[in-house]
């Protein structure tokens, strides 16, 4: 029996790994993420089973304890189980937890990466999280912690050129505050919502407003001066 926990990218079905599909096609039961998209699916073969484990924003399925655990009972009974998971398992999505709850039970796994939307949503877009001219360093950081922390490892002092937020909509008001300690007000942001997606929409402002701004998640931020690089970018494909 393995597992195979499979980043299922950032949202468009077609940029999954070859990798990926290859484990999909051999699958006995998948249990998949709100974040990966069903369309993934139809690589499973007909007869395996298919069980949601999603978890989004104040609506929680089944807990990370309980996705363990149903992992474990179908490892324990399917010789080849998937975890499929939104983006990349390990930026994020709770990958490494997951595979430590395998190793107390002796499963084997294998880890397949997937494109990170962190990267992939402002690639797909046309933007460039690293520019030679404009940004040579880049943090991913999460815009909302494991609550039950004593401590915030977030302090928002991050020296990159580009911040990406994943998840950080639902406190943006309160993480652009924060940020604000360190980066001017008028530090341009772009939000990136449903990358890849064909609902994907952009919306623009500075550090000062974009928490005033209508914003759908998923979504993610992209803050730095590569936004004003891909604001020229964005107004060419336009064509403004």
């Amino acid at each position: 029996m393995v597992v195979y926990l499979i980043g299922a990218g950032p949202g468009d079905a077609d940029l999954i790994t070859l990798k990926a599909v290859k484990a999909l096609n051999k699958a006995d039961v998948v249990l998949y993420d709100y974040l990966a998209n069903e369309e993934i699916l139809a690589h499973v073969p007909e007869d395996a089973e298919r069980i949601y484990v999603g978890k989004k924003a104040g609506e929680h399925y089944k807990t990370q304890d309980e996705i363990n655990e149903l992992i474990i009972a179908q490892a324990q009974n399917h010789e080849n189980v998937v975890r499929l998971k939104g983006g990349d398992p390990f930026v994020f999505g709770r990958g490494g937890e997951e595979i430590l709850a395998l190793m107390e039970h002796d499963i084997k796994f294998e880890v397949i990466p997937g494109v990170t939307s962190a990267i992939g949503a402002p690639t797909s877009l046309g933007l460039p999280v690293t520019h030679r001219a404009v940004a040579t360093s880049l943090t991913i950081v999460t815009g909302h912690e494991d609550p039950t922390k004593a401590e915030s490892q977030v302090h928002w002092d991050y020296t990159a050129d580009t911040l990406v937020i994943l998840m950080g909509i639902g406190n943006i008001r309160e993480n652009t505050a924060e940020i604000m300690k360190y980066r001017s007000a008028d530090t341009p942001v772009c939000v990136v919502e449903s990358g890849t997606l064909p609902d994907e929409n952009v919306v623009f402002g500075t550090l000062g407003d974009i928490a005033d701004k209508k914003i759908n998640t998923p979504a993610i931020v992209i803050i730095g001066d590569v936004v004003n690089l891909y604001q020229d970018i964005y107004n060419y494909q336009k064509g403004d």
